[in-house]
C-alpha cells in the first residue's frame, strides 16, 4: 500500500474550441461516467455535465480499462501496472507487470480480487487476490502471436463464469469455460481486429472491431444480427477507429473512439434502429475516449456481467 502518487497534469497537445460543437444529445450531461483514453493518461469522473474529479496517471503506457467499484474506489489498467485509488487519490493497491509483459484489460471480481490478462510470451489470464497478490488462477492463452502489444485487450469473466477473450491480432474471439476448454469461438470477418467482446444478457456477444470501425452483435451460432459501421454515421461526423462498445439498459449502444483530433467525436450512442441519440465532442474538458463506465446504469461493478445489458 502506498500514499498519494498522482502525476503532474497531462498536457493537452490540441487546442479545443471554448464551446463544444452542437451535436445530438446533452453533451457532457448525457451520462454520469468514469472516462479515460489512450494517449492522455488522465481519468475523468463526470457528473451533471461537469468533470468533478480527475486523476493524472504517470506518463508512458496507456490507460485502456477503468472501473468505479461499489465502494467508490477507482481500479484501472495502465498497461505497465494496475492500480486502485480511493476518492482521495490514495493508492491502496498497485501491481507492476513483469518485464516484457503488458496489461490492457482488468476486471474486479468482488472487492478483493482482480482478473487481468498479461500480454506476453506466453500471454496469461490471471486472477489475483489483491490483499496479498496471491495468484488464484493462471492459465496460458494459446495462439496469441509473438508480438506482445496487440495480443489482447478487453477480456471479461461472464455472468456464467466463462472467460471471453478477444484476440486482437489473431482476429478471433474465444470463450473458455472455468477449466479453459473452448466452448465458443467466432472468427472476426473482413480481417477485423476485435478490441472488445461483451456477453449480453440475451446470450449474444457485442464485438467492437477496431480495424473495420464496426460494432457487431453476434448470436451463439456466429450470425451477425446487428451492426453499426462508419457508413451508418450521420453526414459530417468523423471519428477515429472505435475501440470499445457498451450496451445500455435501454438497448442503446455506445461506441468510444481514441485519437487526438478535435474535429473527431469521442463517443456515439445509437438506438437499436441506428438512430443517433448522443454524440460526445468535448475536447475542452476531456481527452480521447477508449473506455467509459456509465454510472447511470444498474448493476454491481464487481459482480461479473452485472453491468452488461
Amino acid at each position: 500500500m502506498r500514499g498519494a502518487m498522482e502525476a503532474p497534469p497531462t498536457p493537452r497537445s490540441w487546442t479545443a474550441p471554448e464551446t463544444a460543437p452542437m451535436q445530438p444529445g446533452k453533451g457532457l450531461a448525457q451520462h454520469p461516467m468514469l472516462y479515460a483514453g489512450e494517449g492522455f493518461n488522465t481519468i475523468f469522473l463526470v457528473n451533471e455535465g461537469k468533470v468533478i474529479w480527475s486523476y493524472a496517471s504517470p506518463p508512458g503506457g496507456e490507460i485502456d480499462d477503468v472501473w468505479m467499484l461499489s465502494n467508490a474506489h477507482i481500479l484501472y489498467a495502465h498497461s505497465n501496472f494496475l492500480e486502485e485509488l480511493t476518492p482521495r487519490k490514495e493508492v491502496v493497491w498497485h501491481y507492476d507487470l513483469p518485464a516484457g509483459t503488458q496489461c490492457h484489460s482488468l476486471q474486479p471480481i468482488g472487492l478483493d480480487k482482480v482478473l487481468f490478462v498479461a500480454n506476453g510470451l506466453p500471454a496469461k489470464i490471471i486472477v489475483m487476490n489483491k490483499a496479498d497478490k496471491a495468484i488464484e488462477v493462471s492459465h496460458d492463452l494459446p495462439d496469441a502471436g509473438m508480438n506482445v502489444h496487440p495480443q489482447f485487450r478487453r477480456i471479461r469473466l461472464t455472468a456464467a463464469g466463462t472467460y471471453l477473450a478477444p484476440y486482437l491480432e489473431a482476429r478471433k474471439i474465444v470463450e473458455y469455460d472455468k477449466d479453459f476448454k473452448i466452448v465458443w469461438s467466432f472468427p472476426v470477418p473482413d480481417m477485423g481486429t476485435p478490441w472488445t467482446a461483451l456477453r449480453l444478457r440475451n446470450g449474444n456477444t457485442l464485438v467492437q472491431d477496431e480495424h473495420n470501425r464496426a460494432a457487431r452483435e453476434v448470436d451463439p451460432k456466429g450470425m451477425i444480427v446487428w451492426e453499426f459501421t462508419q457508413t451508418d454515421l450521420p453526414a459530417g461526423v468523423t471519428r477515429n477507429a472505435p475501440q470499445t462498445s457498451e450496451r445500455l439498459e435501454n438497448g442503446n449502444t455506445v461506441m468510444l473512439s481514441p485519437g487526438k483530433n478535435v474535429g473527431n467525436v469521442q463517443a456515439v450512442e445509437v438506438t437499436p434502429d441506428k438512430k443517433v441519440a448522443w454524440i460526445l465532442q468535448d475536447w475542452k474538458n476531456l481527452g480521447p475516449a477508449t473506455t467509459a463506465q456509465f454510472l447511470d446504469q444498474p448493476g454491481i461493478p464487481e459482480k461479473p456481467g452485472d453491468l452488461v445489458h
